[in-house]
């Protein structure tokens, strides 16, 4: 709708994941630096952690991009919350790229998670699960669960692990974790997103709209950076969704920057942005 008003190829504040609006923030960057450690040196598990909307989902996309093909393949729980049993033949399923059978056994989801990772170790490759929104993890029988699957080495020599567990979720699954203390001795990484500051915020709107052929100063006003980053608390998603629609708002005025009062008129119609 405002693309041409601001001379835009396409609009910059979607929250798709998407490698060019990818901002690599100090601490974002220093999260995916600790990753790629993790995995490329084939410990047993990893922690993201970050409130809803702080980008855990573009920054696990470009980690994945940024492994070699001897990482790999990496697969993805998005339904944490299963069974013991479900959650193995979900796994199973996930790795090998096949399904099992629906009365599959918890024994039946095992031998084929052991087969495919002797294979796997055996072609000189490390898999990657990813768990997203672990902090549903509040069974500990489903910790257990991953925990116990650690114990597959298939083969991997000296210390090294077979693969490598990423758990992904709230703040709160950092504490969750600790609490189970024979999972807790697994992880070797532990990273936490925290809160972008100010002059990161305008960082990341201009790496934002640099994607898309414009430039910072020429669409938003400081005073309107600094009311973004006060009503956003320094949230990407926030950010995103505020920056979005100071521009619908100016552009139906035929403005030629956002304003403050842009984004503070917007802010009071949404009341408050949920986290």
């Amino acid at each position: 709708m405002y693309k041409s008003h601001w001379n835009l190829t396409e609009r910059p504040f979607e929250n798709w994941s998407n490698e060019q609006f990818y901002y690599p923030s100090e601490v974002h960057q220093t999260a995916l630096l600790k990753l790629r450690y993790g995995v490329e040196n084939r410990r047993s598990a990893a922690v993201l952690c970050g409130e809803s909307g702080m980008g855990k989902t573009i920054l696990l996309d470009s980690f994945a991009r940024q492994l070699s093909d001897d990482f790999g393949p990496v697969a993805q729980v998005v339904f944490p919350s299963l069974p013991g049993e479900q959650l193995l033949s979900y796994i199973a399923d996930q790795w090998t790229g096949s399904t099992g059978d629906d009365s599959e056994s918890m024994r039946g989801a095992l031998g084929r998670i052991q087969t495919f990772l002797n294979n796997n170790v055996a072609a000189g490759k490390h898999a990657v699960l990813i768990v997203d929104e672990a902090h549903l993890l509040s069974d500990s029988q489903q910790l257990e669960t991953l925990r116990l699957l650690l114990n597959i080495n298939a083969g991997a020599e000296g210390s090294e692990s077979a693969w490598t567990l990423i758990l992904v979720g709230h703040p709160t699954l950092i504490s969750t974790i600790e609490r189970n203390r024979a999972l807790d001795g697994r992880v070797s990484v532990k990273c936490v997103l925290q809160r972008l500051s100010m002059e990161q915020t305008a960082g990341y709107i201009q790496h934002r709209l640099a994607a898309v052929g414009a430039e910072i100063d020429k669409i938003f006003t400081l005073a309107a950076l600094e009311a973004i980053q006060l009503r956003s608390s320094g949230i990407p998603r926030r950010i995103n969704r505020l920056c979005d629609l100071g521009l619908m708002v100016a552009y139906a005025e035929d403005q030629s920057q956002v304003d403050a009062h842009h984004i503070e008129g917007v802010y009071n119609e949404l009341v408050s942005i949920p986290a």
